[in-house]
């Protein structure tokens, strides 16, 4: 079975049990600060998951496609990647571990026809903050495992906070239970241990899908306590299920990489062996993840997304440079070409210009001379020289960093680490203010106006819309002035589960990059804005207090961005923002 039917028969098994199909989300989150990519099929689901009813029901069922920026080192091997489809199903509240394991390997033995004696799992071991998990055991016995296949892990637990030790009062988690697939072809490397077991490194043991259980609440006192409601959250790689399944412990081996690995033998001129399969494996990996980010309307910059896309590109450059291989970039879309045609002089340049540096110049700060004469992020940089058995210390990097340039950088730290931490009160407010800044944008500018992109930060929101020109000064004083009439009338920001259909015929406002489910949610405030979306929102909009706008910039033909703040002094706007003189 290729990967297309491997996905096609996880998504009709579930259904044919009663789970409904939802939607991918957007592998960018929509005003979401917390995270730059969707790193999980449950990072749509958190409300859900907490107790709030979901529209199409208890069981769901979907294929995500994910970005996991802490796998980005780890490429090189035969089975990381940066990103993946996830594959995932989920009970809320209906049924529990009894169901989800015979289920699981039903669908691994009977569907995809995996060989039952090459199949491992894990589950939790117990600790002093939380019981073993005997409950998973005996189903596992049941199904017809034996014992020794079974392992107990103390890491087979999951919460946002980590272990049970670690969760604090009120935290939900639970223990988790791994399904493993045996490469018996693998020989064991000694330098993983002396001992393989399913979570050894060297290879012989690869995940294939991994069962969530939340069913427990942690006390105050230290103890977890059952839910009265628990919930089940799988997920399980499409690769990885796919290498298993055609029994190749390569992910690059199967349908999903061969036909770019081939190409990248034919443009190289080299074989898939050997000291050449790090750097294909990391140029194939990377141009696919580029591709998918390229799509969801990400470009090239030094911030957030667009700082890990560039990385992306000039990694797969710099490792195809290595390979002595010249790659068509106009085969690829037009921002992943510009950016390598403004790489390759510079990256010619700071290859030759590492080449020259001395045992005793191995240093953080000729690192950062690459990054600022010749654009190599750190990461590409670090690489290099490890492959010349020198490490480096990457907070004397950011020192040297931080000295130079006199920026902080601790607000974007944080957001590499794909988290799912609670919105906070601010950033709910710029969520809010945005929905209003949009519905403001179409009053003054026409019904044309449409949005583009957005993200929000706890220090401004960033609105992209489509308008063929920069706005007067008129026109951003008129904006701000109605927004912020809006915020001091107090209007009530309801929400309501609606048909999608319906929803859209009756006015309300929708993302177009956005796919939705048949059932909605709904945001209106007062008559003023209605749009389709997740939250979470203000009450009212007087709690916003106020909103400044700040800057306005061209992004591109017919497309413009503003940025706003909130703003809580007695002064009146002048309506005068600053101006980003771009082209558009």
């Amino acid at each position: 079975m290729d990967s297309s039917e491997i996905r096609e028969s996880y998504l009709k098994f579930f259904q044919d049990k009663g789970h409904a199909l939802i939607p991918p989300a957007p592998l960018v989150p929509a005003d979401d600060p917390t995270t730059l990519f969707t790193s999980a099929g449950m990072q749509q689901l958190v409300p859900y998951l907490k107790g709030e009813p979901h529209p199409l029901g208890k069981r769901l069922v979907d294929c995500q496609q994910s970005i996991r920026l802490q796998d980005l080192d780890a490429v090189a091997d035969n089975r990381h990647l940066s990103l993946f489809e996830m594959l995932g199903n989920w009970s809320l509240g209906d049924y529990f571990k009894e169901k989800q394991l015979p289920w699981i390997w039903e669908f691994y033995t009977q569907v995809l026809k995996l060989d039952k004696a090459r199949l491992y799992v894990t589950v939790y071991k117990g600790s002093s903050a939380a019981p073993r998990d005997d409950e998973s055991v005996e189903i596992w016995r049941s199904i017809g495992l034996p014992k020794e296949k079974i392992i107990f892990y103390e890491d087979n637990w999951w919460s946002r906070a980590g272990g049970p030790e670690k969760m604090p009062a009120g935290e939900i988690g639970g223990p988790d239970s791994e399904v493993f697939f045996e490469f018996t072809q693998v020989k064991h490397n000694p330098k993983f241990g002396k001992i393989c077991h399913p979570n050894c490194d060297c290879g012989r043991f690869l995940e294939i899908g991994n069962s969530v259980f939340l069913q427990y609440e942690k006390q105050t006192d230290g103890s977890v306590k059952p839910l009265p409601n628990k919930n089940v959250d799988f997920g399980g790689g499409l690769e990885r299920i796919t290498a298993a399944v055609n029994n190749e412990p390569d992910v690059f081996k199967t349908d999903i990489f061969q036909p770019m690995i081939a190409h990248l033998e034919k443009v190289t001129g080299k074989e898939y062996a050997g000291s050449n399969r790090p750097p294909m494996r990391i140029i194939a990996d990377h141009l696919r993840a580029a591709t998918a980010m390229i799509k969801e309307g990400v470009e090239p910059s030094n911030k957030q997304q667009g700082y890990v896309l560039r990385r992306l590109i000039r990694r797969s450059a710099v490792k195809m440079r290595q390979l002595k291989g010249v790659l068509d970039t106009n085969d690829f879309p037009k921002e992943f070409h510009d950016e390598v045609t403004r790489f390759k002089t510079n990256l010619d340049r700071g290859l030759k210009e590492f080449d020259k540096l001395a045992p005793d110049q191995m240093n953080e700060l000729n690192a950062f001379n690459l990054l600022q004469t010749y654009g190599f992020p750190f990461e590409i940089t670090a690489e290099l020289f490890k492959q010349k058995g020198f490490d480096l210390d990457r907070r004397k990097f950011d020192k040297i960093f931080a000295d130079h340039q006199k920026l902080s950088r601790t607000a974007s730290v944080g957001m590499f680490k794909g988290g799912l931490a609670d919105q906070s009160e601010i950033t709910t407010k710029y969520h809010t203010a945005t929905h209003l800044l949009q519905a403001a944008l179409r009053q003054v500018l026409g019904q044309h106006v449409h949005q583009e992109g957005s993200n929000i930060t706890s220090e401004r929101l960033r609105f992209d819309f489509s308008h063929p020109q920069a706005l007067s000064e008129a026109e951003l004083k008129q904006v701000e002035e109605l927004i912020n009439q809006k915020i001091k009338d107090d209007l009530a920001v309801v929400k309501t589960i609606e048909d999608k259909d319906a929803a859209l015929q009756s006015g309300a406002m929708a993302f177009f990059r956005e796919n939705y489910p048949d059932k909605v949610s709904v945001y209106t405030i007062g008559d003023f804005s209605k749009e389709l979306c997740g939250g979470p929102h203000v009450g009212s909009t007087a709690a916003i207090g106020g909103v400044k706008l700040i800057k306005q910039e061209a992004i591109g033909a017919g497309k413009r961005r503003v940025y706003a703040v909130l703003n809580y002094g007695p002064k009146k706007s002048t309506g005068k923002i600053h101006h980003q003189r771009s082209a558009g």
